[in-house]
């Protein structure tokens, strides 16, 4: 026997080896569709769990828990409270500091940005487009 036939008669793995790796570079429409529809569906099934865990949340007795996105509501909520109530208070009550000085840059860029999103869901209400 030379040596490429006993390559070949060792159970076929060489030639399962090239033909996976040729699969790997090659993938027809078909699998292609199979692969996006796989996708759909495992998106779909991602849009339901949250929905059950936003239900489940929404039910719960604890402000923490029921409130919208607790952790990033509360540290922004936390975080703006500090930066321009608490803050500026801090500093006009230390003599040293003199008056406060209120982030209105920042306040206005966010008051902003909430009025433009609130705007584009009312627009999106008038309509009838709203969710």
């Amino acid at each position: 026997m030379n040596w490429l036939s006993q390559l070949f008669a060792s159970s076929g793995e060489p030639v399962k080896a090239i033909s996976n790796m040729i699969d790997e570079l090659y993938t027809s429409d078909d699998e292609l569709l199979e692969l996006e529809a796989l996708k759909a569906r495992l998106q779909a099934k991602q849009r339901e769990l949250q929905i059950e865990v936003n239900s489940i949340q929404v039910n719960h007795r604890s402000v923490f828990v029921a409130g919208a996105r607790p952790f990033l509501m509360w540290v922004c909520g936390l975080g703006f409270l500090f930066a321009f109530v608490i803050n500026p208070i801090l500093q006009w009550l230390i003599p040293e500091q003199g008056t406060p000085i209120l982030p209105l840059n920042v306040m206005l860029e966010l008051t902003l940005g909430m009025l433009g999103l609130a705007g584009l869901r009312t627009i999106e209400k008038i309509k009838g487009v709203a969710k």
